[in-house]
């Protein structure tokens, strides 16, 4: 377990003047819950111990009773309450009201993935680099099953629902690398469905931008995140529970069909498989377990997972020399 995983059972840090804000509305509010209910149970407890014995009381009406009194026990907590319902109510239109100069990034959630799309062309998978300072409106949705964006240090978080556009916006005060969470149980891989808040300076962000493809290793590199987002090396890992046959070095060498032919696993061989694994079925008589990923994988993800099982391909000591 990470100091991040850490962080977030306890009290993760705020990384925004709202985030901040809505702790202090957290805080207050408990600390009112508590002057008006804890002396109501320690008196509970008090009485009951102090006349646990009992005694023979008269239980007819004494007709004394003071209205003041009973009307401020109803009248005060309602006031305050209304206090933090203002107060509350304040935050919600505030983070339902993003500032027009606000940086507009692209969010799809997929089981189980985040890809973000920066206003300038830049893309990423599970992680979102963003500059202090400025202020981010997200629009969010989802390509299959009910998500939730949700990032611990800005107190924030968001569903995103299928063929439905969700928002949130907030403004990072504070720079550093932080953890985001799905926080709607989505699938089998619910936990898996996580990545890092990147907040950076002005400066370190348009670097970003500018390196970004470096960065990342360029398609293949993006590929890699998809290869693990989608679960692939759960059976084609070396080691994997199910045994699959190996990626690695697939890419351009011939393979043995079931109906006798040999192809040459090429782009379009891996797109097909990828998309439709009973089409073409392995020589071998191995039972095919490979889930059909048509209409379930985007296609810019198909070109990351192709690009990524590409550079897999055949190394140069496999090749004649001569």
């Amino acid at each position: 377990m990470t100091t991040s995983d850490l962080a977030l059972q306890l009290w993760p840090p705020a990384a925004s003047a709202t985030a901040v804000e809505t702790d202090w509305l957290i805080l207050a509010f408990t600390v009112l819950t508590l002057l008006l209910t804890v002396p109501v149970f320690v008196a509970i407890t008090w009485f009951a111990i102090r006349y646990r014995e009992g005694v023979r009381a008269d239980r007819s009406s004494s007709g004394v009773r003071s209205m003041p009194i009973e009307i401020s026990w109803m009248l005060i907590p309602f006031l305050l309450t209304l206090i933090f319902f203002a107060w509350g109510a304040r935050l919600f239109f505030i983070s339902k009201s993003p500032p027009a100069d606000a940086m507009v990034v692209e969010a799809i959630g997929r089981q189980w993935m985040w890809k973000f799309q920066h206003p300038t062309g830049q893309s990423e998978i599970n992680d979102l680099h963003i500059p202090v300072g400025q202020a981010i409106r997200i629009r969010m949705t989802s390509q299959d099953v009910i998500h939730a964006l949700y990032f611990p240090v800005l107190r924030m978080q968001m569903a995103v629902l299928p063929d439905r556009t969700t928002e949130m916006w907030f403004k990072a005060d504070r720079t550093g690398t932080y953890r985001m969470y799905c926080s709607e149980y989505c699938g089998t891989d619910h936990s898996r469905m996580d990545g890092r808040l990147v907040i950076m300076t002005q400066a370190e962000y348009a670097a970003w931008l500018q390196d970004s493809g470096a960065q990342q290793g360029g398609q293949a590199g993006a590929g890699r995140a998809v290869y693990e987002a989608y679960g692939c090396g759960n059976c084609h890992d070396p080691g994997a529970r199910v045994r699959a046959p190996s990626l690695a070095g697939l890419y351009g060498r011939p393979v043995a069909l079931a109906d006798g032919r040999t192809v040459v696993a090429d782009e379009s061989y891996l797109r097909q498989k990828i998309l439709n694994p009973n089409r073409d079925r392995l020589a071998g008589g191995g039972r095919q377990v490979m889930p059909a990923f048509q209409g379930v994988i985007a296609n810019d993800d198909l070109d990351r997972l192709v690009a990524y099982i590409k550079a897999t391909g055949p190394r140069a000591e496999q090749e004649d020399p001569r």
